[in-house]
């Protein structure tokens, strides 16, 4: 059964829901060694790295598995200042890095004229892409970001399930999310969007519908995460998420949605001291590293113990070497049109 549905072309979501739930040990490695070949024959053996900037750790939001949540009255708060945003983006230029993220929580203290001063600022410097990570923002500033350099943007939807999504959201829909993503895609955007892996209430129907979403979106960018529970949230006592359960769940993504960019993510190291390189031999073809500075790094506790290191990049070949990959050169554009 497993071979036969890894054999075809587009997958429904049975056979979705089939793949997520193998547990004989031939089979999960059938889809691993299935997901591998999807990944090379699409993405090639070129890791892409996006260096991060995790620049305000405010946020307008109240999310129940999140630490930046804006009830999180015990969390240090900062903001760094566009100068060392600037500085910070030339580190990663200057580290060899293509593709700078910028990431913050829904913080609206920094302005759309803020925001477009940054883009414009590091464009006009830097040869490189720009990911804006910034939550839900007003339509007309997605526009003037996307005019002034901003070439992709990360919106994860967490579940496709309206009910859970309204739930861990405080009664914010999940059809407003989807129309963000629509709009943005629209303006040209590269976009990105995602789950979270091991939420409560969540279950492997959430979790095929959440790879379909992402299929039906046409994502650029899919990311498949680990929930860690985040002390001083509602969901600070639920259990973390099975790692080899994330892992397979990026096998079954990949061997899906194929030429889509898919992360081996921080969060899957953090719950796996070779998070990263597993991701890597289960399909994933982009590592982010963190380039926050390390007076702000700690202070941006999405989930805590966040696995990063001081400087990336030894630690990152190193893990590449493992892996049998190699750094990408090109800025690690939509692989769509190729």
């Amino acid at each position: 059964m497993i071979q036969k549905i890894l054999n075809r072309k587009i997958l429904s979501k049975e056979e979705i829901i089939t793949l997520l739930r193998a547990q004989d040990r031939n089979d999960i490695q059938a889809i691993y060694t299935k997901a591998d070949q999807v990944r090379k024959k699409y993405c090639g053996d070129e890791v892409h790295l996006r260096g991060i900037i995790e620049f305000s750790n405010y946020c307008e939001q109240n999310c129940l598995y999140c630490g930046l949540r804006k009830f999180n009255t015990s969390l240090t708060r900062y903001r760094m200042t566009e100068e060392e945003i600037l500085q910070t983006a030339r580190t990663i230029y200057e580290a060899g890095i293509k593709t700078i993220v910028l990431q913050s929580g829904e913080d609206f203290d920094f302005s759309g004229e803020d925001i477009t001063q940054i883009i414009k600022s590091i464009k006009k410097e830097f040869d490189i892409a720009i990911t804006l990570s910034l939550g839900e923002r007003d339509f007309a500033e997605y526009k003037i970001w996307r005019e002034a350099g901003a070439d992709r943007y990360l919106l994860k939807h967490e579940t496709a399930n309206p009910k859970l999504y309204s739930t861990y959201h405080l009664g914010q829909k999940l059809y407003d999310r989807v129309e963000h993503l629509h709009y943005l895609k629209s303006l040209g955007y590269q976009i990105g969007s995602g789950n979270l892996i091991g939420l409560p209430n969540q279950s492997i129907e959430d979790i095929a519908d959440d790879i379909i979403l992402c299929r039906d979106l046409d994502v650029d960018m899919a990311s498949f995460s680990p929930f860690i529970p985040s002390p001083m949230t509602p969901y600070q006592n639920q259990e973390q998420a099975d790692v080899d359960y994330v892992l397979k769940v990026i096998a079954v993504a990949r061997i899906v949605l194929k030429n889509v960019h898919i992360p081996a993510t921080t969060a899957l190291a953090t719950i796996d001291s070779n998070g990263r390189e597993k991701g890597l031999m289960a399909g994933a073809n982009v590592i982010m590293p963190n380039f926050t500075p390390s007076t702000y790094r700690n202070h941006y506790a999405i989930y805590p113990n966040k696995k990063v290191v001081e400087n990336p990049m030894p630690s990152l070949l190193n893990t590449l070497f493992i892996a049998g990959r190699k750094i990408a050169e090109g800025q690690g554009h939509s692989l769509k049109n190729i």
